[in-house]
């Protein structure tokens, strides 16, 4: 009987863990949002694997590195542009024309 109490206290301490770290409610809303599609998931467990991310708060993270790969972009797009423009000045060295 003592054992049996033990894993009562330790589920418990279990599912307190969880509510803090917020698992419990991402899981909730994501279940609730399953509930309320018209039409449901071919693939249930993709579609909360999907979803848990945006209801634990990822969306944050995944516009951050939609940002950062936009700006990426941008930069490299320059760098190519910067090259080019160098390559420019450079070739006239390059053949002994002497640049003025």
């Amino acid at each position: 009987m003592a054992h049996y109490r033990a894993s009562d206290s330790r589920r418990e301490q279990f599912r307190k863990y969880l509510e803090k770290g917020g698992v419990v409610d991402g899981l909730t809303n994501v279940l609730v949002t399953m509930y309320e599609q018209p039409e449901k998931p071919a693939d249930p467990l993709e579609f909360l694997k999907t979803h848990l991310g945006v209801a634990l708060g990822d969306e944050e993270l995944q516009q951050e590195v939609h940002d950062l790969r936009q700006r990426c972009e941008c930069l490299e797009a320059e760098n190519k542009r910067l090259k080019t423009r160098l390559q420019e000045y450079e070739a006239p060295q390059k053949d002994g024309t002497p640049t003025e």
